[in-house]
C-alpha cells in the first residue's frame, strides 16, 4: 500500500478514501494564492496608511474620506475585505473539521462560522461602497479639503 502525503490527499491523489470531491482541492489552493495576494494586498495598505505621506499621526476621517472618494482604493480595501474574511473562514473550517469532536459539532461550528463570515462581508461592502467622504453633519475642520462645504 503507498503512501500518501496530506499534501496528495488534498489535491486528489489516488487513495483519497474513494472521494472524488476536488472542493478540499479548491479550498487548498485558494488558501495558497489567497495569501500570496493578501500579502501584497496588505503591505500596500500599510505602506500608503502609515508609512508615506505623515504618518499613523495623519489617519483620521479626512484621510480616509479622501482615500474613499477614489474607486481605486474602495476596490482595494474591498479585495482585502473579501479575501482576508473568506482565507480566514476557510482555515478555521479546516480547524474545526480537523478538532471537532463529532460530525455534529462540525456542522454546528462550521455553520456559526460562516454565519459570521457572512455577516462581517455584508457590514464590511456596505461600509466600503455607501461611505459619504462630506457628511452633511459634524464639525467642517474635520472635512476633507475637496468637500464643497468646506
Amino acid at each position: 500500500m503507498a503512501t500518501v502525503t496530506p499534501i496528495e490527499r488534498a489535491l486528489g491523489a489516488p487513495g483519497n478514501s474513494g472521494n472524488s470531491n476536488n472542493f478540499e482541492k479548491y479550498a487548498w489552493l485558494f488558501m495558497r494564492l489567497s495569501g500570496v495576494v493578501l500579502l501584497v494586498l496588505i503591505l500596500v495598505h500599510v505602506y500608503v496608511n502609515l508609512v508615506a505621506g505623515d504618518g499613523v499621526f495623519k489617519v483620521d476621517f479626512a484621510f480616509v474620506a479622501g482615500k474613499y472618494a477614489s474607486p481605486f482604493w474602495q476596490l482595494w480595501d474591498f479585495a482585502i475585505l473579501w479575501l482576508a474574511v473568506l482565507h480566514g473562514t476557510n482555515g478555521v473550517r479546516v480547524i474545526i473539521r480537523d478538532y471537532a469532536p463529532s460530525l455534529g459539532a462540525r456542522f454546528w461550528l462550521t455553520s456559526l462560522v460562516s454565519v459570521f463570515a457572512v455577516v462581517m462581508l455584508l457590514a464590511g461592502t456596505y461600509t466600503i461602497f455607501t461611505f459619504d467622504p462630506c457628511p452633511t453633519s459634524g464639525t467642517v475642520e474635520n472635512l476633507p479639503s475637496f468637500c464643497p462645504a468646506r
